[in-house]
């Protein structure tokens, strides 16, 4: 239950930032492409984000955390990439990084709200 859970709301965040972003970011499809999307943004972060985090851990200190935003970036960026191999239709304007940049910004605010809400379901817990 918890994944699919998390598998929606990175459905409507990425569906949020291809709304809010359409200068920047496109997706040619239907629901259908964003749902695979959303599927290989949530393996490509639970993937790759770990050993990320991990060798960068001095920059994330050094940067007081903000060096996690280009980790954002170039995994939002490797999603896309990942996506449009299997035809998913994901398309990053030029310059790339910035529009990845204003992608992932827009999802991981998008997807820390809905998480907040929904952080019992999340959880397991019944509310009393």
């Amino acid at each position: 239950m918890k994944f699919i859970l998390r598998w929606a709301i990175n459905t409507v965040a990425l569906y949020v930032a291809i709304i809010l972003l359409p200068r920047y970011i496109t997706l040619e499809g239907s629901w259908a492409s964003i749902i695979w999307l959303a599927l290989i943004f949530g393996l490509v972060n639970a993937i790759l984000r770990p050993p990320f985090k991990a060798l960068s851990c001095l920059l994330i200190i050094l940067t007081l955390g903000l060096f996690t935003l280009v980790i954002n970036t170039l995994l939002f960026a490797l999603s896309g990439w990942v996506g449009s191999q299997f035809g998913v239709g994901f398309t990053l304007t030029q310059p790339w990084f910035w529009s990845a940049f204003l992608g992932s910004l827009v999802t991981t605010v998008i997807g820390g709200l809905l998480n907040g809400l929904l952080r019992d379901e999340l959880r397991n817990r019944k509310r009393t």
